[in-house]
């Protein structure tokens, strides 16, 4: 240890006072020991820290060894037994124990004084530090995180660029060479068109194509967006769709460019004159066609729809919720659509569809759901089955149910209490009954229409006796 060159002149005339507070200055903690190792006093270098250390007066009197925790005892042992030579402080970690709370990490370094049986032992508090390390391993943790984000997303897109169906390829903005490409691309184009040297994108279409390609590019590169061009590939057999958006990855530019077969697949793969053809028969056919949103909007209806509707132009329908005309109950059409997610195209459903102006008629419903080529939408087929109704009673006609009818010949007989709960009854059997038939016996659907759950609809069948309850049928 390198000390001062004169202390017996530079600080001869230092009082004890003087030297308790250079000592107590030199740390954050300070404790003068005796000989035995016993706490003498103890000294804070600001006051700020001595609340941390709750119940410090209490260490007074007691061997120094014992105040800190028991896995910090032999350091402890070791700075005494170190500090009467005269060497280098050797810095140790202790924990520091607390009568209330946490054990508070302390630096500590042992110090004897010369001629006297006494030992100071010096401590810097390590609470900022520690707090300082965990908001790295923090970071590091949160970093981690963040990369394993990264990755997991890099390899999702990175799939999602090998599976799709069409090519797919990402082109230097400058030498419009490949940089990367699909499978779909390297089938169409062969696997050595991102590896051959020399060779750009271009070449891949047709002499006449190649012009248009590059304006879009460019117009792509300054505008940030351009219209698609149909061009014709190298082999002059196909044409395709030629899409571009611009990528800035760190200072390169990159083109991210796709290639679309406008008759790839379904109804464009008719033709003009096939679809021509298909669309005459729907506006043509008998039975009602009606093309709807998800959330039930009618787009686009035929004219014997139009007809039953009691509409007099496509204008008027479009727009219109389909709600409107089909189902004799609001929830219907609901019924109707939820089965159609859930299940797939839905056959022959029973209904009635209302006019404008008043008039209803029986109809059956078949109904399909398209998700491909834009947003998803519903096509229904709606045919009037009101002939096929038997002639002795009309389909609007209202008839009394016979459970009814026995209640009101009970009138004056029984207490009106008894009756009103037998009429309770009659008419829960009858609302299950008719929830049943609507959703096609769905008892899902039918304790949703009900506003049931469906431990409570199984119950009150049961209590009825309707449906053919099993027991692997019940909910569990």
């Amino acid at each position: 240890m390198l000390g001062f060159a004169a202390p017996g002149k530079s600080l001869g005339d230092l009082d004890a006072e003087s030297a308790a507070t250079v000592i107590a200055a030199a740390a954050d903690v300070t404790i003068l020991l005796d000989g035995a190792g016993v706490i003498r006093d103890v000294a804070f270098g600001s006051e700020e820290l001595a609340p941390s250390f709750e119940g410090w007066r209490s260490w007074i009197g007691r061997a120094w060894v014992d105040t800190v925790t028991e896995e910090s005892r032999p350091k402890a042992e070791a700075l005494l037994r170190e500090a009467p030579k005269p060497s280098v402080p050797r810095w140790r970690h202790l924990n520091q124990s607390v009568p209330a709370g946490p054990a508070i990490p302390l630096l500590y370094a042992s110090a004897r004084v010369a001629n006297q049986q006494r030992t100071v032992i010096f401590g810097r508090d390590l609470r900022p530090v520690s707090a300082l390390q965990q908001r790295l391993v923090q970071a590091q943790q949160a970093m981690e995180r963040d990369y394993a984000r990264l990755r997991q997303a890099e390899t999702r897109y990175r799939l999602l660029f090998q599976m799709s169906a069409e090519p797919v390829m990402v082109i230097d903005a400058v030498a419009l060479r490949v940089v990367e490409a699909n499978l779909a691309a390297d089938r169409l184009f062969g696997a050595d068109l991102a590896s051959s040297t020399g060779r750009t994108f271009l070449e891949a279409f047709d002499a006449a194509g190649q012009p248009r390609v590059q304006a879009m590019l460019a117009g792509v590169r300054s505008a940030g967006q351009a219209d698609d061009v149909l061009v014709r590939l190298a082999d002059g057999e196909r044409e395709v769709a030629v899409s571009a958006a611009l990528l800035r990855q760190e200072k390169a530019a990159l083109f991210l460019v796709r290639l679309a077969f406008p008759n790839a697949a379904g109804v464009s793969s008719l033709g003009p004159a096939g679809r021509s053809r298909l669309l005459e028969f729907v506006e043509s056919a008998p039975d009602a066609f009606v093309v709807a949103k998800e959330d039930g909007t009618i787009l686009s209806a035929n004219p014997a729809f139009l007809e039953m509707a009691e509409i007099a132009t496509e204008e008027q329908a479009r727009g219109e919720p389909l709600s409107r005309f089909l189902g004799r109950h609001g929830f219907e059409l609901d019924v109707l659509i939820a089965n159609l997610r859930a299940r797939g195209p839905v056959r022959l459903f029973e209904t009635r569809l209302r006019g404008a102006h008043g008039a209803q008629s029986a109809v059956e419903v078949s109904a399909v759901i398209v998700v491909e080529g834009g947003p998803p939408c519903f096509g229904f087929t709606i045919r009037d089955v009101g002939k096929r109704l038997a002639p002795s009673q009309p389909a609007e006609a209202l008839t009394m149910p016979r459970p009814v009818e026995q209640l009101t010949e009970l009138v004056g007989r029984v207490p009106l209490k008894e009756l009103v709960r037998e009429a309770t009854d009659v008419i829960e059997r009858l609302a299950i009954e008719a929830a049943l038939e609507l959703s096609g016996d769905n008892r899902a659907s039918a304790a949703e229409m009900l506003g049931l759950s469906r431990q409570s609809l199984y119950v009150k069948l049961r209590r009825y006796g309707l449906g053919d309850l099993d027991s692997q049928d019940e909910p569990s």
